[in-house]
C-alpha cells in the first residue's frame, strides 16, 4: 500500500522534471561536442533519480580519465542503470541498447544524438552490424556501457551473458571494467508499475586489461566478467 501511495505521488512529479529536460537537452546537445557533454549528463542522472526518490552512492572509484575506450559491463536489474553509472562517470560514455528504446518519443531521438546504438538481439545480421559500427567507434576511442545480459532480470539472479560485448573486447582489446548495480530491483523492478525509495548504489570493479584476459576465449571472458560482478554483489 505505501510504495502504491508513494507512487501515485511521485510518478507525476518525475515526469513533469523528466520530459521537460529532455526537450530542453536538444539545445546542448546540438551545440556542444559529444566528448564534453557528460559535464551536464552526470548532474541529469543525479537529479532524475532524486525525483524518483532514489540516492545515488558509490563505491570504489571508476577508471581514471586517461585517454583511453573502456567497456563499462553491468547487472541490468532496473530502469536507473544508466543513470547509475553516468552519474560518475567522468568522460563521454555512450551505450548499445534494444532498438525498442530508440523509438521512444524524444528519448530514442535524444540518444541518437548522443551516439547510442541500437540493436536487434533477435536478428542476427542486424546485430552483427551494429556490433561492427560499436568496434569502429572503440577503435576511435569512445567507451560504451553495456548490460552483457541484454534484459533485465526479473529475480536479481544475473541471467545468461550474450557473446557480443566480448567479441568486442577480443576484437578490440579494450579494458573491460566490471560494474555491480545494487538497490535498482527493490526501487523498481521491470514487473512492476511501483516505486520505492532507497539508496541506489554503483560499485566499481578493478579494470580488467587486454593482458589478463586477450589469451583466453569469447566464452572464458564471459565467465570472468560474470564471476568479477558476481564477486562485486557479494561484496
Amino acid at each position: 500500500m505505501y510504495k502504491t501511495i508513494f507512487s501515485l505521488l511521485v510518478w507525476p512529479i518525475w515526469c513533469l522534471i523528466f520530459i521537460p529536460t529532455l526537450l530542453l537537452l536538444f539545445i546542448p546537445i546540438l551545440m556542444i561536442p559529444r566528448h564534453k557533454f557528460y559535464i551536464i549528463v552526470r548532474p541529469i542522472c543525479w537529479m532524475w533519480c532524486f525525483f524518483a526518490g532514489q540516492w545515488l552512492k558509490k563505491e570504489n572509484n571508476p577508471p581514471p580519465v586517461n585517454g583511453q575506450p573502456y567497456l563499462y559491463l553491468f547487472n541490468h536489474v532496473s530502469m536507473f542503470d544508466q543513470f547509475m553509472i553516468g552519474a560518475y562517470i567522468g568522460h563521454y560514455i555512450t551505450a548499445v541498447g534494444a532498438k525498442e528504446i530508440f523509438q521512444y518519443p524524444i528519448f530514442g531521438q535524444l540518444i541518437t544524438l548522443y551516439g547510442g546504438v541500437p540493436i536487434i538481439r533477435t536478428h542476427l545480421k542486424s546485430a552483427l552490424k551494429s556490433l561492427q559500427y560499436v568496434e569502429e567507434a572503440i577503435n576511435k576511442g569512445v567507451s560504451f556501457i553495456i548490460a552483457p545480459e541484454g534484459t533485465r532480470t526479473l529475480t536479481g539472479e544475473l541471467s545468461p551473458f550474450k557473446k557480443g560485448p566480448f567479441h568486442l573486447a577480443k576484437n578490440t582489446g579494450i579494458t573491460i571494467v566490471p560494474i555491480a548495480l545494487m538497490g535498482g530491483l527493490e526501487a523498481k523492478s521491470k514487473d512492476d508499475w511501483r516505486l520505492k525509495p532507497g539508496i541506489l548504489t554503483t560499485r566499481f570493479g578493478v579494470p580488467i586489461t587486454q593482458e589478463e584476459y586477450g589469451h583466453l576465449q569469447v566464452e572464458e571472458i564471459s565467465d570472468l566478467v560474470r564471476e568479477k560482478i558476481e564477486d562485486l554483489i557479494k561484496a
